[in-house]
């Protein structure tokens, strides 16, 4: 299925990367909430994939409906019972990820900005901008050097 650059898009990461079991699970299940995911009574066409056994990312391609306050908080509980169903939190906006010889790693802010200043992390490291809002973004943002992303005026 084909999805318009302009179509909206929302991460969720969480606090911990996920187990080959819990990622085979929540794939099945974002399959099933996106096949019955609808905004006033219209199905989206929409799709959601799990990226780096951590990211859940959500995208609706509004051409054909476009996503209504009633199917957004539809989404946000679907999130909230994967908090649930595995233990993680996937609303920390505080939880930093990072990636380091291919993997991806998380930490809270007070342990990125320690990772910093000792030099583990530094401009070059690829970063996580989870506020992307549409494919396009996604595509060509998400994954951005430090010195090119938020991250940079929050840890200047």
């Amino acid at each position: 299925m084909e999805f318009s650059d302009q179509s909206r898009v929302w991460i969720y990461q969480s606090n911990r990367a996920f187990t080959a079991e819990e990622q085979s699970k929540i794939e099945k299940d974002l399959n099933a909430f996106t096949a019955q995911w609808e905004a006033h009574g219209a199905q989206l066409k929409a799709k959601g994939e799990l990226r780096y056994n951590r990211f859940v990312i959500l995208v609706v391609d509004e051409v054909q409906a476009s996503a209504s306050g009633c199917s957004i908080d539809r989404s946000v509980g679907f999130i909230r019972d994967l908090e649930k169903d595995y233990g993680v939190n996937m609303f920390d906006r505080f939880n930093m990820a990072y990636k380091k010889n291919n993997e991806v790693y998380s930490c809270n802010r007070d342990e990125f900005e320690a990772l910093l200043q000792a030099g583990e992390i530094n401009g070059d490291t690829i970063v996580f901008n989870n506020m992307v809002q549409t494919k396009a973004e996604l595509d060509a943002n998400w994954e951005v050097a430090l010195k090119d992303s938020w991250h940079a005026r929050v840890f200047a």
